[in-house]
């Protein structure tokens, strides 16, 4: 098992843990607030970066290009709110949703308050008093997982980089 692997299965039983609790849990297909409202272009390691590469070589060329082209647009945006170039925004689905990276996989169901690093829907919620019993996931752990995976670049430079290859 390769450390992202093993990055995402504890990010997966997190997150089956939380909505087999929470059958109501608004993270799910068809929500798509968070990718229509990015903070930042996102940032990959190495690791995560090949296992998005995979993903967008299946994609046919007619899906690809207006990634592409949405991809460019972002090369040096530093802030948002930002439009995840990866979201099929006609159906709110991710386009590469099984090689998605992990702060996608997080998103909603672990937290970093302090950074700002939550669901504001959700963070709602829990300022409404709902959701006391949620044991959220530890986004710490997270980040100490992920900076053993390489070197991390925003992913306008990854994609370019793929693309002056292809």
């Amino acid at each position: 098992m390769t450390p992202l692997s093993e990055l995402h299965r504890q990010i997966d039983a997190r997150v089956l843990a939380i909505r087999s609790a929470r059958p109501d849990w608004q993270c799910a297909r068809g929500c798509d607030a968070c990718c229509r409202r990015l903070a930042a272009e996102p940032r990959l390691t190495a690791a995560e970066w090949d296992l998005l590469r995979a993903g967008l070589a299946e994609l046919p060329a007619e899906r690809l290009r207006p990634i592409a082209a949405d991809l460019a647009t972002l090369d040096g945006r530093s802030q948002g709110p930002l439009v995840c170039p990866l979201l099929d925004q006609a159906t709110g689905a991710c386009t590469v949703y099984a090689w998605r990276p992990v702060a996608c996989r997080t998103y909603g169901f672990y937290v970093e308050r302090q950074l700002g690093l939550y669901c504001h829907d959700i963070e709602a919620r829990v300022a409404g008093g709902a959701l006391a019993d949620v044991v959220w996931g530890n986004h710490d752990a997270i980040d100490h997982g992920l900076a053993r995976l390489g070197e991390v670049r925003p992913l306008s430079e990854w994609f370019a980089g793929w693309q002056d290859r292809s």
